[in-house]
């Protein structure tokens, strides 16, 4: 069988190899999955338009997120139960974002613990996803794991405060596979085992506010950025509330469906937080193309889960690297084209 050649690719072969349960839980939306094909699709209608006889003999895709130097501005979204995709789980996925010279954001339900992913790649920058739950003592037991194992930054989901009503899950009677654990929650918990994603989103606290956010920023030792922000006037606020960043997201189509593609949320955001903090985005990335539309419209990166979590299902943590290279070859064949020595040349004058 052929090698996958694009992110495509790797989506179809994950889906050929993983069980229907763990397809479902990974590759499904909520509702009908209109957000879920909307963050795809709504990619594709966006046109780009090259400038030419611009010095392209020297092309770079590297840039800063939060300050940090990246190959590319591309990074890995926080993906739950990696090792349910493949044995070399979190610890496998974070050396792939090493090799390619960026972010992973690890999930506080992952398979692994920060102290074992932070080992499996000591020199690579690395953010910690969180949730807040009731028991403010469980949040700050994962913080305090994360800044001991010298993550950078906390990317804070806020727009989960219950779950999405994701049918596909329950169509293929989704369960987590016996043996895995989720450890940092179990440690923070003081050593529960067996525990499930259901059992944690119980624990989740749905009362967040601005001023939850606040105080967070304030105790934190590490920059936070706001992951599920859908409007400007929330782009606003998480800056005025002190968020280092804020992604743009939908939570994969996962949470509310019907809401707007990540493509059409993320102008309005990036228009409203004026340059007072780095806007990111995720949803529906699935080309390098995708990238540059993303960077034009004012995005200083953008995130991938699924593709990643498709290359370590196919090929463990050599796929989900394979995947990254991909997308950092397209992403500089289509600045090249597009008349753009780096990410920071693109504009929205670019966009049709």
């Amino acid at each position: 069988m052929d090698a996958p050649l694009t992110v495509a690719d790797y989506g179809r072969r994950a889906e050929e190899l993983l069980p229907a349960g763990p397809w479902a839980y990974y590759s499904g939306g909520a509702g009908d999955e209109r957000t879920l094909r909307g963050n795809v699709e709504r990619w594709r209608a966006r046109t780009l338009r090259p400038r030419v006889l611009v010095d392209v003999g020297t092309v770079s895709t590297g840039t800063t997120v939060l300050g940090t130097p990246v190959a590319m501005p591309v990074l890995v979204a926080p993906v739950a139960l990696q090792r349910m995709a493949h044995p070399d789980g979190e610890p496998g996925m974070a050396r792939a974002a090493a090799a390619a010279g960026t972010i992973m954001t690890l999930s506080t339900l992952a398979t692994s613990t920060p102290r074992e992913v932070a080992a499996a790649a000591p020199s690579a920058p690395r953010w910690y996803q969180l949730y807040v739950t009731k028991d403010r003592g469980v949040s700050d037991a994962l913080i305090a794991q994360a800044v001991e194992n010298g993550f950078r930054a906390l990317v804070l989901t806020v727009d989960a405060p219950v779950p999405g009503r994701r049918e596909r899950d329950a169509r293929a009677d989704f369960r987590v596979p016996p043996g895995l654990d989720m450890p940092a929650v179990s440690a923070a918990l003081g050593g529960s085992a067996g525990f499930t994603a259901a059992d944690f989103f119980s624990m989740v606290e749905p009362s967040l506010t601005w001023l939850d956010l606040e105080r967070l920023v304030a105790s934190s030792p590490l920059p936070v950025l706001v992951k599920g922000v859908h409007t400007g006037e929330d782009g606003r606020l998480a800056v005025e509330h002190g968020a280092a960043g804020v992604v743009v997201s939908n939570h994969g189509g996962r949470q509310l469906d019907g809401v707007p593609a990540t493509v059409d949320m993320l102008p309005e955001v990036v228009d409203a937080v004026s340059g007072r903090a780095e806007v990111l985005v995720d949803g529906g990335v699935r080309r390098g193309v995708d990238v540059a539309v993303a960077l034009a419209l004012g995005a200083r990166a953008v995130l991938v889960g699924r593709p990643a979590l498709w290359g370590l299902a196919v090929g463990g943590e050599a796929g989900a690297r394979h995947v990254l290279r991909i997308l950092h070859d397209e992403l500089e064949n289509a600045l090249a084209l597009l008349g753009c020595p780096s990410p920071g040349d693109v504009r929205r004058t670019h966009l049709g």
